[in-house]
């Protein structure tokens, strides 16, 4: 009787133990309702996983609403995340129908990623997932376009125009001191008595031949015609090297209002090196063909344009794009410190890119361009602690925000050396 008592309550136990550990862990994995969490999850998404996944639709791989509930566990979501092909060379059978439900698409391996990463990405999906599916625009609306920049004329304008006005304004008074001039020496004459052939010379009589022959409208004739020269000339030297509203022809008709704006593919997924290198880069053709190997038709050009890119892919021939954005070398320019560290969007510089069919130089990208951003820049110091002395001495010394300048901004060695 005791035995089976003590093996009735040593089940029992056990049952207990081992709901205790499920509920755990079921506890330690649920999915965080945490705004922040959530957030930093929307990040993670639009940086990584937008280009193939929404939430309510199928784009390259499967809609991830309720994601969470479907698979076999979310130790298994972490796993394949961070490695899908060795969790179907496994022979795991919910990986491989996944993987042969959508036309045997490699998922990118994101190894780098934390458990917490991932459990806040789901945090945003599972927020999502709770909202509901929005309205879709109507495929045939499309995002409002930024009209095409006119070229730069030159960063002086304004000043050389301000210039000008001010010369035929001092021409205008020399005129009006001369007339006064003439009148009163008229007048004077006028009280002598003088011979017919010198008041021929006083007065002489005026014609349309007389007035272009005369010096005076010859010279403000050669006046204007001078100012107007000297204004372009200026103009053209102070433009040599800008290049703004340059749009060159590209070997593929690429178009970031489809790809950035309609699609919302986040910048720094093809344009990898933005956060960590001096240059963005330009995206290889790999990263084309992780959407294009299942993409074969696009939005406006059909398959001509993609199909470009799977030759390139299949010849091993780099595509040979135009550079737009070129700095000359005396200049040095980081996008990680601007992007990374100080949080700089890519529009600032670049414009609406998110409009635009073909990709166009927006900003001057100038000297002065660049100073006057420094000048009116906050500097970007929250969370960093490499900023906390400079801070603490700028606000001993000025009550305003700690702008680039303040920080050596404007130093020549920062750009040039």
């Amino acid at each position: 009787m005791i035995k089976h008592f003590t093996s009735s309550a040593c089940k029992f136990l056990t049952l207990v133990l081992v709901f205790a550990l499920t509920s755990f862990t079921s506890h330690a994995q649920e999915i965080s309702k945490d705004a922040a969490a959530i957030s930093a999850g929307q990040a993670l998404f639009n940086a990584n996983c937008k280009a193939c996944h929404r939430v309510h639709q199928k784009l390259v791989g499967p809609a991830l609403a309720g994601v969470y509930d479907r698979t076999p566990s979310i130790d298994w979501i972490k796993s394949f995340v961070k490695n899908s092909s060795a969790v179907i060379a496994s022979g795991d059978a919910y990986a491989v129908k996944l993987y042969n439900d959508n036309n045997k698409t490699q998922m990118t391996a994101f190894s780098s990623f934390k458990d917490e990463d991932i459990m806040n990405i789901l945090a945003y999906v599972k927020s999502e997932t709770d909202k509901g599916p929005e309205k879709q625009p109507d495929a045939g609306v499309q995002p409002a376009g930024g009209a095409q920049a006119a070229a730069g004329e030159g960063a002086p304008s304004a000043y050389l125009n301000v210039i000008l006005v001010g010369m035929i304004i001092i021409l205008v008074l020399l005129l009006v001191v001369l007339g006064f001039l003439v009148t009163a020496l008229k007048r004077f004459l006028d009280q002598k008595t003088l011979s017919e052939e010198d008041k021929d010379i006083v007065e002489p009589a005026v014609t349309t031949g007389s007035i272009f022959r005369s010096r005076g409208f010859v010279f403000v004739v050669v006046f204007i015609t001078a100012a107007l020269g000297f204004k372009a000339v200026i103009n053209g030297l102070y433009s040599v090297g800008v290049q703004q509203g340059y749009a060159p022809k590209q070997p593929i008709a690429f178009s970031h209002k489809i790809h950035a704006g309609q699609y919302e593919i986040d910048c720094k997924y093809c344009h990898i090196g933005v956060m960590k290198n001096k240059s963005a880069t330009i995206p290889s053709v790999n990263i084309c063909m992780n959407c294009h190997n299942q993409i074969k038709s696009g939005t406006i050009t059909g398959e001509a344009e993609i199909g470009k890119i799977v030759k390139a892919y299949e010849t091993k021939k780099p595509i040979e794009w135009v550079r737009i954005h070129n700095l000359p070398d005396l200049a040095y320019f980081n996008h990680a410190q601007h992007v990374n560290v100080a949080g700089v969007e890519c529009q600032t510089c670049h414009g609406p890119i998110e409009t635009m069919d073909v990709v166009r130089q927006h900003s001057l990208l100038t000297m002065g361009w660049c100073i006057d951003c420094h000048r009116k820049t906050d500097v970007n110091t929250k969370g960093n602690a490499y900023y906390d002395n400079l801070v603490e001495i700028h606000n001993k010394t000025k009550k305003t925000p700690m702008k680039v300048e303040d920080i050596g901004g404007l130093e020549c060695s920062k750009c040039h050396y």
